[in-house]
């Protein structure tokens, strides 16, 4: 494998974030240290009088029978040509690249990833995902340079 650099990971071209609020359930991710142990995560999205977003984001510590875990956090569009880049904040001043890289036509499923694929989800309006559609996601992702042998399941199903 080359050290060449990546090139630049692609957003949706647009994203109607009215029909972007809601809640999301995680079917998969690139592991991470701050969703370490969780299962069954969930992310609902909500619209702040100032015009930007409440992230509730929850999950079930080891087993859907866990502790339930929850943290809240602020989005804000940072790209509004788009809407596909956004940054994310659960502990201020720190925040992140939320970046919505695929998306249903009916905003059934979404992908969000970082600019430079260290973190990645794939969400679903239901808590179970049509396996086609979970391979034709994949194969679409492994076109951006994402490295899908890392993708665990969020284990919604247990």
């Amino acid at each position: 494998m080359t050290n060449e650099p990546l090139p630049p990971l692609r957003t949706v071209s647009q994203v109607d974030i009215s029909r972007y609020l809601g809640t999301w359930f995680e079917i998969a991710r690139y592991p991470n240290r701050f969703q370490k142990g969780c299962v069954a995560s969930r992310a609902t999205y909500t619209l702040r009088a100032d015009g930007n977003l409440s992230v509730l984001n929850e999950c079930y510590d080891k087993t859907k029978s866990g502790k339930l875990r929850s943290v809240q956090g602020k989005a804000w569009v940072v790209d509004p040509r788009s809407s596909a880049k956004l940054k994310v904040s659960f502990f201020w001043p720190f925040s992140g690249d939320y970046w919505i890289i695929d998306l249903g036509q009916e905003y059934e499923y979404a992908v969000v990833g970082h600019p430079r694929r260290k973190y990645l989800w794939i969400l679903s309006r239901e808590e179970t995902m049509a396996e086609g559609t979970y391979q034709a996601i994949l194969a679409r992702l492994a076109d951006q340079h994402y490295d899908i042998t890392k993708i665990i399941k969020s284990g919604q199903g247990e």
